[in-house]
């Protein structure tokens, strides 16, 4: 199942059943799961450590170094879970020792093609990357996240789990769970609604949600004021994680204030 033309360094852990495909190349320092499937001309290096059943399709390249000026060719990491896709000419590079020295990737996403994932990333799970997102160093994405294709994404940003990014945005702010965002610069659109509901069954919590989205972002108070007395008065899980995190905010909100 391993193209006799396919290079793998000595060191190289592959597990059962997988497929490596021509002329693929695979590092010395790799750590590949069981039935994953590595397409021909793809390339993995770095000290990189793959799940199970992950694709990766072909001109992807995994485990490269940072595009950081102060990589000095410290070994750092990049982690990557279980049933991910990753797509043609993807560029996902490992960690910098100025953050944990780690980019880490959860399980069953998607990456489509010419997405690129920097330095000290963390992704969650069941993420959807448009192709040509492009996500700059130590940023972090919760589970759930859409983003729409062409995007940037400015280093250190967070986006909050279920929240959706328009199609060529370009976000230099935080986006909180369970939110929609747009534009250049991106703001604050709704709710993910269609994304609620697929994900969250009692309607109820979504109502929960909405009141708490109106009274942070249409009163027109303070953001911070408000985020701290729904998160005294709040008793609902949902509520309080989108507070929680306006709340643990450093780069601000992606949003207008109304006047």
């Amino acid at each position: 199942m391993i193209d006799k033309r396919a290079i793998i360094e000595k060191g190289a852990k592959i597990g059962k059943n997988v497929k490596i495909g021509a002329y693929a190349y695979i590092g010395a320092d790799v750590t590949i799961g069981d039935n994953c499937e590595i397409s021909h001309h793809s390339t993995i290096e770095g000290v990189t450590t793959i799940g199970k059943n992950n694709r990766i399709f072909p001109y992807a390249s995994v485990g490269t170094e940072p595009q950081d000026l102060k990589y000095n060719g410290e070994k750092t990491e990049l982690i990557i879970g279980d049933n991910n896709r990753i797509r043609e000419f993807c560029l996902i590079n490992t960690g910098t020792i100025q953050d944990n020295g780690k980019t880490i990737i959860g399980s069953n996403n998607l990456f489509m093609g010419y997405v690129h994932i920097a330095h000290d990333c963390v992704v969650g799970d069941n993420c959807i990357f448009a192709n040509g997102v492009t996500l700059a160093g130590h940023i972090k994405v919760d589970n759930g996240a859409v983003i729409g294709g062409m995007t940037p994404i400015h280093q250190f940003v967070k986006i909050g789990s279920l929240a959706m990014v328009a199609g060529a945005s370009a976000v230099s702010q935080d986006v909180p769970p369970f939110c929609m965002v747009e534009g250049n610069r991106a703001k604050l659109r709704g709710l993910n609604l269609t994304g609620l509901r697929r994900h969250i069954e009692d309607r109820g919590d979504i109502d929960k949600i909405k009141k708490a989205y109106k009274e942070l972002f249409e009163s027109g108070k303070p953001l911070k004021e408000i985020a701290k007395k729904l998160l005294e008065n709040s008793d609902n899980q949902y509520a309080k994680k989108l507070v929680e995190f306006i709340l643990n905010s450093k780069r601000g909100i992606a949003y207008e204030r109304k006047m």
